[in-house]
């Protein structure tokens, strides 16, 4: 039986109460501190302050747990608007915001669907914007619009993780790299790179973001109109 239908075990009186609730919260706290290395159900219970066999009553598996607090910080995102666009757009930017807070999300997000009550409820919500929409086009839009945001928010977050790791900021690592490009430039051998680079529009991570998400809703919505 899945995690999301085994009952828990029945309440005892003992000094650290537990539940599957109490169990995802304090993993969720030691992978926002410390990323997805420090949470084990061995450290999960150091955490609560009891000892890890009683947390197999809850959950069974790491692959569980690390189910259930994708789940939880699913309850964070919240496709809502007016129409699907609006519907769309939120479900990026909210999944984008959450990533931001939960930087280990990203790496769990894609791969096998998840199936808990609040992933569900948001696919439900983003599927219902869409009524009216024949299903041949509404399953490869959602699905579009996913692999952006999933592609965009693990890019942004690898270069934050590659900052702190190298302990330069954007401003410093163009002041290290930029005399290279320039004598590369120089050559005359990529003239199209340096008019990009030279030329090109310089957005925020912000403004990259949603420039991108227009172009995948455009694109969306010309097919929608055909």
């Amino acid at each position: 039986m899945l995690v999301w239908e085994r009952p828990e075990p029945p309440d005892r009186p003992v000094p650290a109460p537990l539940s599957r609730e109490r169990i995802v919260r304090a993993a969720i706290r030691l992978a926002d501190a410390d990323g997805l290395d420090a949470v084990s159900l061995r450290k999960v219970a150091g955490a609560l302050d009891v000892g890890p066999m009683r947390l197999y009553g809850y959950i069974a598996t790491k692959e569980e747990l690390l189910d259930l607090m994708v789940d939880a910080v699913y309850a964070e995102i919240r496709p809502t608007g007016d129409g699907w666009r609006e519907v769309l757009g939120a479900l990026a930017t909210s999944t984008r915001r959450v990533a931001h807070q939960h930087e280990w999300l990203a790496d769990l997000l894609g791969g096998r669907p998840q199936l808990g009550p609040n992933t569900l409820a948001s696919g439900n919500a983003v599927l219902a914007a869409m009524a009216g929409v024949d299903l041949d086009t509404v399953v490869p839009a959602v699905a579009a619009v996913n692999a952006y945001v999933f592609g965009a928010v693990r890019r942004e977050i690898t270069e934050r993780r590659a900052e702190r790791a190298s302990g330069m900021d954007k401003e410093q690592w163009q002041h290290t790299y930029g005399p290279y490009l320039e004598r590369t430039f120089a050559t005359g051998e990529f003239p199209a790179l340096e008019s990009m680079v030279r030329d090109g529009p310089h957005l925020d991570a912000d403004e990259t973001f949603r420039t991108g998400l227009d172009f995948v809703l455009d694109g969306i919505e010309a097919r929608i109109s055909r």
